[in-house]
């Protein structure tokens, strides 16, 4: 007996795409476009499972989800959607949706779940009255997608989660966001830099310490785990934490009591742990200079961040972003062109995020037109600024001398050898950072697209071969 399928999806294509595969997959699958046909179609007949867009052509799929629980409450939900923010991943997971895909998804990881859907069959209850707020974390980029995923996955869960990036990335931003949005958010959310605390005051900070335990101890002081009872404590920089207050950092996750320092009696708290580092611990562990077990306590969800590199994709959503909030606190409004944008996303962003929030306050406040062009952003921030030692522009320099080592004779051809040369792997480079989107490709290289796609056929560049698999 095959399974039943009801996809409520407006897209006639992503529709007809989805139902041709499951339908090879051999379920049943009824298809309709909206949410009246949907709630139509669950109280006629019965569903073993639901896949449902989020905005339809009559109103938000989530929003009336908890009528689609009253008329089946045991049939699992997978939900799908373009509006890919955390909010939306927030709002499915608020749902009990058995699992969130973000458009575009991988089909066979969506046929996968609706097999696992159907075969486990969980039971789930009606949504939650509120509803999750929209927090600071911007992207729609796949890289950002799977990191809403997995804080959605940690919500309603207690699990010590270590976040790993490059410093900028956001780390502490997704620590506030799973304590907002989870089951503490009424308690309090403490952050820690380890690297910002004297290594002899560490563990005077975290568990506090009696009166004269130690020169300068003239009162009692309480201690981050005790502020953070009930609530989340933010560990940042663990890598920076030395071995001793490790080695009571480890105890205190262990037993779930802390002793203040110069104190006798033991202290239950309870604190759920989220911690963050820009280091790589595997070699710390291997010279001793970081516990394993304490690693191994700390990483039980592991969530990397994508540096703003691997995401550029999201740079115009966050300098827009960025200018709202530099006019919140009281800076010119601005707005921006789609040429400048490019530009800024062609940039390296070595500080990720934060030097790209820093760099659009700087273009607020300094700017001399209301509306930001590419003139505006080499004005007010120069060109690439320069990191590590030596030039920026080496390594091209370098490739440059290469190249005219080797073909340097080409008298009265070689401005334009040079440029057929160096203009293909550039273009290529535009269309890797795209996936193959010429328009795209077209912004980051500041040219118009028509004369990228003429070049493209000159230079015989597919673009397709660039595409994302899906």
């Amino acid at each position: 007996m095959s399974h039943a399928v009801l996809l409520v999806e407006d897209d006639r294509a992503i529709a007809t795409v989805i139902s041709e595969a499951l339908r090879e997959e051999g379920f049943d699958v009824t298809t309709c476009e909206s949410v009246a046909k949907r709630d139509d179609l669950v109280g006629a007949r019965h569903f073993d499972v639901m896949l449902t867009d989020v905005m339809l052509e009559d109103g938000d799929g989530l929003a009336s989800i908890g009528h689609v629980r009253e008329l089946a409450p045991d049939m699992p939900v997978i939900v799908l959607s373009a509006q890919n923010t955390l909010d939306t991943a927030v709002r499915a997971s608020d749902s009990h949706a058995f699992e969130y895909f973000p458009k575009p998804f991988d089909l066979d990881e969506l046929t996968q779940a609706v097999r696992q859907a159907v075969a486990n069959r969980p039971s789930v209850s009606a949504a939650g009255d509120e509803e999750a707020s929209a927090l600071p974390l911007i992207g729609r980029s796949p890289a950002m997608q799977s990191v809403f995923r997995m804080i959605t996955r940690v919500l309603r869960n207690d699990l010590t989660v270590l976040v790993t990036g490059e410093s900028g990335t956001g780390k502490e931003l997704v620590a506030e966001a799973i304590h907002q949005l989870g089951a503490r958010k009424t308690g309090p959310f403490v952050a820690v830099n380890m690297a910002a605390i004297p290594h002899d005051l560490l563990e005077s900070e975290l568990f506090g310490h009696e009166r004269g335990a130690f020169t300068g101890a003239v009162s009692q002081q309480i201690g981050k785990f005790e502020q953070a009872n009930g609530g989340t404590l933010f560990l940042d920089e663990i890598g920076d934490m030395p071995p001793d207050a490790q080695t009571r950092l480890l105890r205190a996750l262990q037993s779930g009591r802390i002793r203040r320092v110069g104190g006798r009696q033991e202290i239950g708290v309870d604190v759920r742990i989220i911690a963050a580092t820009n280091r790589d611990l595997a070699p710390m562990i291997e010279d001793g200079r970081f516990r394993e077990d304490l690693f191994y306590r700390l990483n039980v969800v592991p969530m990397p961040l994508p540096p703003l590199r691997e995401r550029r994709e999201d740079i115009g959503a966050l300098v827009k972003h960025f200018f709202g909030q530099a006019a919140s606190e009281g800076l010119p409004r601005r707005q921006i062109t789609d040429d400048a944008i490019a530009a800024l996303a062609a940039r390296r962003w070595p500080g990720n995020v934060r030097e790209l929030r820093n760099v659009v306050f700087r273009l607020a406040l300094l700017a001399r037109d209301d509306v930001i062009d590419v003139d505006s952003v080499a004005d007010t921030i120069g060109t690439e600024i320069s990191t590590g030692s030596g030039a920026p522009d080496s390594g091209f320099s370098a490739a440059i001398d290469g190249w005219l080592a080797e073909n340097g004779n080409s008298h009265g051809t070689l401005y334009h050898a040079v440029l057929a040369s160096f203009e293909k792997p550039l273009f290529e480079h535009a269309l890797r950072m795209t996936e193959g989107n010429q328009l795209r490709a077209a912004q980051l290289l500041g040219i118009n697209r028509n004369t990228l796609r003429k070049r493209l056929g000159e230079l015989d560049i597919a673009p397709e071969d660039f595409a994302r698999r899906r």
